[in-house]
């Protein structure tokens, strides 16, 4: 049930209890403070921060500008496994990842849980992204609107095996079930694993044009340097825990091809090998032969 509030914002409620939200927005941050206070006031459900041992004063910042926002203050740095602590406090069916330079469209988190309710398979939901005030459509939403995975008859959009975690709405007990963000796999593109183990379990994900995140990108970003070497370093990490022999090796050649960013990303990957061979379990053909179609 869907009940909106005066003016612009709305509420998901449970149809159960009318007074306990249906939906939580968790948002994992660090050192970006001023984003923070920009975007926090422009979501439309409870707030769970949980904040990755920042330096600028951001908790002190937000719990006096946002007394309602539930802060979750971590010792150190842990990545993206904070999504996974701020899922674990918000104790709501649904749960939506919501960067600090990214909000839902007035409207549309709530329309998602609709969507997600009428569609029981759906553990993830990805919505459509506005880059900018120019509001430009993010080339990723063009690649999941044509993915090569078709639309299940369950499900309300194409299949995907990955996403990006700043517009997307999980069902909790699935992503739970698929051990959340790892300790592992950190930032940025730890989407993957997680995505492959919640198709392994037999949950949906699916892209929905018909509801819009807007993505402000920060100004306190990594260069494109570094991110692209954290992107190689997830992309083995993930193909260590999770792909037959075969297409590791074929991951670990593509690093390797990929020049300077791959090999910094090689690097950054080998003090995480004995955890991440700790936690290997290869996938299911199917869902290792959908991985396959994509990467064809």
């Amino acid at each position: 049930m869907i009940v909106p509030r005066t003016g612009h914002r709305a509420q998901v409620i449970t149809e159960l209890d009318p007074t306990r939200p249906a939906v939580t927005c968790v948002v994992a941050s660090r050192n970006r403070r001023e984003d923070l206070l920009a975007s926090l006031p422009r979501h439309e459900a409870p707030v769970v921060l949980v904040d990755n041992a920042s330096t600028d004063d951001t908790v002190a910042a937000v719990r006096a500008a946002r007394p309602e926002v539930t802060v979750v203050p971590l010792p150190d740095n842990t990545g993206a496994l904070a999504r996974t602590v701020g899922v674990e406090r918000a104790g709501t069916p649904f749960v939506a990842f919501t960067d600090d330079d990214s909000w839902w469209a007035p409207g549309d988190l709530a329309k998602a849980v609709e969507i997600m309710r009428a569609h029981p398979r759906l553990g993830l939901l990805a919505a459509r992204i506005l880059v900018g005030p120019e509001e430009r459509l993010d080339p990723v939403c063009e690649v999941m609107a044509a993915s090569p995975l078709g639309t299940d008859p369950d499900l309300p959009g194409p299949s995907l095996l990955g996403f990006v975690a700043c517009a997307a709405l999980v069902r909790a007990e699935a992503f739970t079930a698929a051990g959340g963000f790892d300790p592992v796999v950190r930032f940025p593109g730890e989407e993957e694993r997680l995505a492959l183990d919640l198709a392994a379990a037999g949950w949906g994900l699916a892209y929905v044009d018909e509801v819009t995140v807007h993505h402000h990108p920060s100004t306190r970003r990594d260069a494109s340097a570094v991110r692209q070497a954290g992107l190689w370093r997830s992309r083995v990490l993930t193909a260590l825990m999770r792909y037959p022999l075969r297409d590791l090796a074929g991951q670990v050649l593509s690093a390797l091809r990929a020049g300077r960013p791959g090999l910094r990303g090689l690097a950054g990957a080998l003090p995480r090998v004995p955890a991440a061979l700790r936690r290997r379990r290869v996938l299911p053909t199917t869902v290792m032969s959908g991985v396959r179609e994509l990467r064809s």
